[in-house]
C-alpha cells in the first residue's frame, strides 16, 4: 500500500546557500527523495545577509522556498501553512531557534520534528547552558528528535533530556549530482570543509605535513574562512569556495580524499559527515580520521582507509591503485544503497507515518519555562 502524501515544512539553517555550512547539501538531498516519493514539501528561511549574497540555489524544483525576516512574520504570515502542515520540522542553528520553536509549537496541529544536524554540538550547548537554538525544556515538545548522531548519545537524549523518540536521521547524498566522472586525478589528496579550530591540527598532521615531506606530490583544500596565518605549503593549492556543482569535479581529480571530523562529533561517533557520503558516491578513495561508529558505514580496510598520524596517510598513499579502487567502489555502492536522498527520505516517511501527533500536550507545555 503506497503511504498517502504529507505537507511537511522545513525551517532550517539555509537550503539557499551552501557558504560556510553542511545543512543546505543535506536539506537538499533529502527534500529531493521526499519529492521523489510524492510529498509536498515547503521549506522556511530566515532571511539573512551572508546567505543572501552567496546563495547557490535559485528556485529549487524539488521544494517551495519562502524566506522570512522575523519570528513575527514567521507566525503572521506563515501561520496558515504551518496549521495545516501534516509534520514540521525545525532545524538546528536556526536563528532565534529557542523563539521560533515555541511560536511553531503553538501553531502545529500535527507532528512537530526536531532535526538536529549538530547533536553532539546541541548536547555540549545545553551542558555548557547555551541555548543558542533550543532549549532544555523544548526537547520533550518533539513527537520525533531526529539526530544526525546515531548510537549511544540517542539513549542519551532520552535518559537526560526526556525526549520522547530519539531517531538516527543521517546526512545523504544526491547521487544524480554525486557520481563517478572522467576527471584526470590531478591532487594526491585533497580536503573539502569549511575552517574549524578543532579541525584544523588533525588538517596540519594528515595534509599540510604529508604535502611538506613530498614536495613533488599536489595537495588541495577547499573551504572558507581559514585564516590568513595559516602556513600552507606551496604544493597545497587553496580554493576558497567550491558550489555543490563543483563537489563530483573536485573529488573526481583526487587519488585520495581526506575526511576529518569536529571534535565533538568525534567524540559521540555514529557521526558521518555529508562530505564522507559524497565522497564515496563520487568513487573517491577515503581516508578518514577514526571515531566509533565509523566501521558500521565504512569497514577499515574494505570500504575505507582510516589515519591519525602523517605516517598513517603516507603509508596509505603507498597504496597500490587497484586496491585503493576497489574499496572506493564498496563505499559507492553503500551509499547508492543506504545513504542517498531517496533513501533517507523513505526513512523520514516511514517514522513520520508511524508517528501520532500530540498536539493537546504540545499546546499545554510550549511556552511554560522549565527549571533545568
Amino acid at each position: 500500500m503506497k503511504p498517502s502524501r504529507l505537507d511537511i515544512v522545513f525551517l532550517g539553517l539555509s537550503l539557499s546557500s551552501s557558504w560556510g555550512n553542511g545543512h543546505a547539501t543535506t536539506y537538499r538531498s533529502l527534500i529531493k527523495g521526499l519529492a521523489a516519493r510524492g510529498h509536498r514539501v515547503v521549506f522556511l528561511e530566515r532571511e539573512r545577509s551572508w546567505y543572501a549574497e552567496n546563495r547557490d540555489l535559485g528556485v529549487p524544483g524539488f521544494c517551495e522556498l519562502r524566506y522570512y525576516d522575523d519570528v513575527a512574520e514567521l507566525e503572521n504570515r506563515h501561520a496558515g501553512l504551518l496549521r495545516r502542515a501534516d509534520a514540521i520540522v525545525v532545524g538546528s542553528y536556526v536563528p532565534e531557534g529557542v523563539a521560533v520553536i515555541d511560536a511553531v509549537a503553538r501553531l502545529s496541529a500535527g507532528r512537530l520534528c526536531f532535526y538536529d544536524i549538530d547533536t553532539p554540538v546541541t548536547l555540549a550547548k545545553l551542558a555548557a547552558g547555551d541555548q543558542e537554538y533550543i532549549a532544555p525544556r523544548q526537547v520533550s515538545l518533539f513527537d520525533i528528535y531526529f539526530s544526525f548522531t546515531g548510537g549511544p548519545t540517542l539513549d542519551r537524549l532520552k535518559r537526560q533530556y526526556g525526549t520522547r523518540r530519539a531517531e538516527p536521521l543521517y546526512c545523504s547524498v544526491d547521487i544524480e549530482k554525486y557520481q563517478s566522472r572522467d576527471e584526470v586525478r590531478r591532487w594526491d589528496i585533497g580536503y573539502l570543509g569549511t575552517y574549524s579550530s578543532d579541525r584544523q591540527p588533525a588538517l596540519d598532521r594528515m595534509l599540510l605535513a604529508v604535502a611538506r615531506r613530498m614536495p613533488r606530490r599536489r595537495f588541495v583544500v577547499a573551504g572558507p574562512l581559514y585564516p590568513g596565518d595559516i602556513d600552507w605549503p606551496v604544493n597545497v593549492e587553496r580554493i576558497e569556495h567550491l558550489a555543490p556543482s563543483e563537489h563530483a569535479a573536485f573529488y573526481g581529480r583526487q587519488r585520495f580524499t581526506l575526511n576529518i571530523t569536529r571534535a565533538d562529533m568525534k567524540a559521540a561517533g555514529w557521526s558521518p559527515s555529508v562530505r564522507l557520503f559524497e565522497a564515496a558516491a563520487c568513487g573517491t578513495p577515503i581516508i578518514s580520521d577514526r571515531w566509533p561508529g565509523l566501521d558500521s558505514f565504512f569497514p577499515d580496510g574494505e570500504a575505507i582507509s582510516t589515519a591519525a598520524t602523517s605516517a598513517d596517510v603516507l603509508r596509505v598513499l603507498g597504496m597500490d591503485r587497484r586496491r585503493s579502487m576497489a574499496m572506493a567502489e564498496a563505499a559507492r555502492a553503500r551509499v547508492v544503497s543506504q545513504h542517498s536522498g531517496f533513501a533517507r527520505a523513505a526513512e523520514l516517511e516511514r517514522h513520520l507515518q508511524s508517528a501520532s501527533s500530540t498536539a493537546p500536550v504540545k499546546a499545554g507545555v510550549q511556552v511554560i519555562e522549565q527549571a533545568v
